[in-house]
């Protein structure tokens, strides 16, 4: 027989010294278990199936067999079905100890899969269902009824479509009661994550239960693990809304200044933020930038009154303009073509046309206008300085901004989905409410400064930004270095 079907492992019995065996991967693994049972006098080999004693103990199944590996060690315990029918009697015990400790067995071994079905054919998950909605259980026995109902619904044998109104609102309750036990909040928020991820009905049900006060109230307590699983709510809720919902949600939040209370209490508070946390907050970043993709789509159109007077803007902002208003109309138009020439616009009898490439689209005009009046000392000083240098060595403002706002959209990841595993978040998004244009408004001077010291001329454009661009630095500027 080939020596890879042969595997040497050990097998334990709580009461007794382990037998090592020579496991055949060919035989069944009824034959197997019966032949244990044999060393030790044991009947009923039916009873019996054999798991991992170490680690995950996950039940050692036809399909999965094949995973034992030389050394292994199993322990022969009571087979999954028998299992299930035990627990399934203990929980519904008239004595509150043996149900506590039936419950806490079942949240153990609801992680294995085998078990779960055998549980669940036996209709189990209706029984904690049952416990949930009569909510007179104490708070341990309800932690570990809502642990392994969570562990059960884990493995996607159930819908959560099936679940009762009574059984949501009762859920949403433990999350918005103002005193409650911790672990049952936790576990309570993770099953509403659940079902806000599982169907677009469920997000409707679980928004209107819960109260968004209460889960931002989650967020400023000391326990992490409650913090977290607020957060992860709160993205599920956002990654679910459709857009009226998601915009709806998003003004709750600005008027709730989320996005300070993180900087504050999560990213600067003692504690250092977990795996889990850091990827929400990914999350929330990416979402939340993701706002600006229809801009950043969007081309220029030239007979849109309101981007028109945005554009015309940049030029007043810049050149003092108030006998524009008394030339002649030929007069006016040379006068706005020499400005906008001025601005770096490449084509200034027809500015828009620059801004045609999308992306960025209209997000370059509203970086370029953001700088303009945030910082609009700033702004004139970059004008001027480049009005005032010969004409090869000026830096062009507006073909710099269009291309670094580009740059930016990439760093940024505009319009990208968050990936399911990332968790790379940028502090400084968190510490102002214009991540994007803020960074603009520091590297657009950046890019004056670098192309300043170079003596730089239209050809070393890309050159200069490339240069000014190591957006390592970029990233962590300080937004005072624009004032």
């Amino acid at each position: 027989m080939p020596q890879q079907d042969i595997v040497k492992i050990a097998i334990q019995m709580p009461g007794a010294y382990p037998q090592l065996i020579q496991l055949d991967q060919k035989k069944p693994l009824s034959a197997v278990i019966k032949e244990v049972c044999d060393g030790w006098n044991l009947p009923g080999p039916d009873n019996y199936a054999l798991q991992y004693a170490d680690g995950v103990q996950t039940y050692i199944t036809e399909s999965n067999r094949l995973d034992i590996k030389n050394g292994c060690i199993l322990r022969l315990t009571k087979a999954p079905g028998r299992c299930a029918e035990d627990l399934y009697k203990g929980i519904q015990s008239s004595d509150s100890g043996v149900r506590c400790d039936s419950l806490k067995q079942l949240a153990c071994v609801s992680t294995d899969v085998t078990f779960a079905q055998e549980f669940i054919s036996r209709d189990g998950h209706s029984l904690l269902v049952k416990i949930v909605e009569d909510a007179d259980e104490a708070p341990l026995i309800m932690t570990h009824t809502l642990t392994g109902f969570m562990e059960l619904m884990d493995h996607g044998i159930v819908s959560w479509e099936n679940l009762s109104a009574v059984f949501i609102k009762k859920i949403a309750n433990f999350v918005n009661a103002k005193v409650l036990d911790a672990s049952i909040q936790q576990v309570s928020l993770a099953i509403l994550e659940s079902m806000v991820l599982s169907s677009s009905s469920l997000f409707q049900q679980v928004k209107q239960e819960v109260t968004l006060e209460r889960l931002l109230s989650h967020l400023q307590v000391t326990n992490q693990q409650i913090q977290t699983k607020a957060m992860a709510l709160l993205m599920a809720l956002l990654q679910t809304a459709g857009d009226a919902d998601r915009q709806e949600l998003f003004a709750f939040l600005g008027m709730k200044n989320l996005r300070q209370y993180i900087y504050k209490n999560i990213i600067h508070s003692s504690a250092s933020v977990g795996d889990e946390m850091a990827h929400y907050l990914y999350v929330l970043q990416s979402v939340t930038l993701n706002h600006l993709e229809p801009r950043m789509r969007m081309p220029l159109d030239s007979y849109n009154q309101d981007q028109r007077e945005i554009l015309h803007g940049l030029r007043q902002a810049a050149f003092e303009t108030e006998s524009e208003n008394s030339l002649s109309h030929e007069r006016r138009r040379s006068l706005c073509a020499k400005e906008f020439k001025k601005l770096g616009f490449s084509n200034n009898s027809n500015p828009g046309q620059d801004l045609l490439r999308a992306p960025p689209g209209l997000l370059a005009l509203d970086t370029m206008a953001y700088f303009a009046s945030r910082y609009p000392d700033a702004y004139s000083r970059f004008v001027l300085e480049n009005s005032s240098r010969e004409d090869k060595h000026e830096c062009p403002f507006a073909r710099s901004s269009i291309q670094l706002t580009l740059i930016l959209c990439e760093i940024l990841r505009i319009g990208e989905p968050p990936s399911e595993t990332g968790s790379n978040y940028h502090p400084i998004f968190f510490s102002q409410d214009r991540l994007l244009e803020e960074l603009f408004c520091v590297c657009i001077q950046l890019i004056n400064k670098t192309w300043k010291e170079m003596r730089a001329t239209q050809e070393d454009f890309d050159k200069v930004t490339h240069h000014s661009m190591s957006f390592e630095q970029a990233m962590t500027p300080t937004i005072s270095d624009c004032s």
